[in-house]
């Protein structure tokens, strides 16, 4: 599908390029050099001055004095070998570009590129910020801790999402992510010999009550209306055959969409290990780690976001996400800070409907790229000229 704003098919060629050798070569978060390396020398074909932060992070900015608006793509990729089959697999064993990153880089340095010519006209200035560690590490609270917000009156990103179609974008206000927190669960027992189990106390029996337990915390304890999900990821324990585990050791996450129905779930894990290490005579020893916030969506910047939208795909390209993710998202950090709007890139691909995100075989329609480009560049406009004209 054509973007009612045309990208010339010279960015669009550069774009694809562009993703591809990222896709290449990906990189793990905060590891993220040749990546950085790799945008720099595209910032620079553009004439753009750059500087470093929290790391691997790049900010750079372009138009004239006045307001400010930011735009952010991250740049990190995930712990997984790839099997994709694609001509420009990545040539890193054990690590991919499974989640559109290397899509996400290529859109905002084509936001750049259409902005490139225009930067005398902008009533503003658009900084762009390129973020490490988006998986793993809350790249973007480095990034603030460093000044990236400093003077930015609004800030917009986006994700590839192929729920969508490729010329649909979804914005959304107000909550779109989830709260992502992390539990973890060690349990000590007493080891024994596997034919006189009356004389332990099997940490493996222990941790799969465990296991079972916590899926009730959801299904029984929490108001359906309010999408949770409790996940048991890891479950490690045991050392032979014939042997009853001393330890075991259960991981997992909570991601909810609700503060109250994020403390419920968190009570109800403390309470149900309590429950079970009292019922075998085991000590379970329970530690909760917070994670990211979740993306909430200022009710301004998304109808900024929404007409933004519309002039790029057209009114009936712009859709909402039925409901809010429970995947998590650092870019909820910098909604803390200014306001904003993140919004979903539709990029569904032929063939690979029944794969997810974060799977070996992920990929995308590359049509979305200029999508997203003509998206990021024409919101950045106008967000600088709504801040400006003090149209709230």
């Amino acid at each position: 599908m054509e973007t009612t704003i045309a990208v010339p098919k010279k960015i669009m060629d550069w774009m694809i390029h562009i993703r591809r050798h990222l896709h290449q070569w990906p990189e793990l978060a905060y590891q993220e050099e040749k990546t950085a390396s790799f945008i720099e020398d595209k910032l620079k074909e553009l004439g753009l001055k750059h500087r470093r932060i929290a790391g691997t992070g790049i900010i750079t900015e372009m138009g004239a004095k006045g307001p400010i608006v930011a735009l952010r793509a991250d740049m990190d990729a995930l712990p997984l070998h790839e099997a994709t089959g694609l001509s420009f697999s990545s040539r890193v064993p054990g690590v991919m570009h499974a989640c559109g990153h290397d899509g996400h880089v290529a859109m905002l340095l084509g936001a750049a590129a259409l902005l490139q010519p225009k930067q005398k006209q902008l009533p503003g200035r658009v900084r762009l910020l390129f973020q490490p560690a988006e998986e793993k590490g809350a790249g973007a609270k480095a990034m603030i801790q460093e000044g990236a917000l400093q003077g930015v009156g609004a800030i917009f990103g986006g994700h590839i999402d192929r729920h969508f179609k490729v010329g649909e974008i979804a914005v959304n206000e107000g909550l779109i992510c989830a709260f992502t927190d992390r539990f973890d669960l060690h349990v000590r027992g007493k080891g024994g010999h596997a034919a006189w189990p009356h004389e332990a106390i099997d940490a493996v029996v222990v941790g799969s009550l465990l296991v079972m337990s916590l899926q009730t915390i959801v299904s029984r304890e929490v108001n359906p209306a309010y999408p949770c999900v409790v996940t048991v990821g890891r479950f490690q324990g045991g050392v032979a055959h014939n042997v009853i585990a001393e330890t075991a050791h259960l991981e997992g996450t909570i991601r909810s969409t609700h503060p109250e129905i994020r403390q419920r779930i968190i009570s109800g894990i403390k309470r149900m290990a309590h429950g079970v290490a009292e019922l075998h005579r085991a000590h379970i020893e329970t530690k909760i780690s917070q994670g990211y916030p979740p993306v909430i969506n200022t009710s301004r910047e998304a109808q900024w976001a929404r007409e933004a939208a519309e002039r790029v795909v057209g009114q009936k390209g712009v859709v909402k996400q039925q409901h809010p993710s429970l995947g998590g998202e650092d870019f909820a950090f910098y909604l803390k800070h200014v306001p904003g709007c993140f919004v979903r890139f539709g990029a569904a691909k032929k063939g690979l409907e029944g794969i997810p995100a974060h799977s070996p075989r992920f990929d995308f329609d590359e049509g979305v790229l200029p999508v997203g480009a003509a998206f990021l560049a024409t919101i950045a406009s106008l967000a600088l000229k709504k801040i400006k004209d003090g149209d709230y």
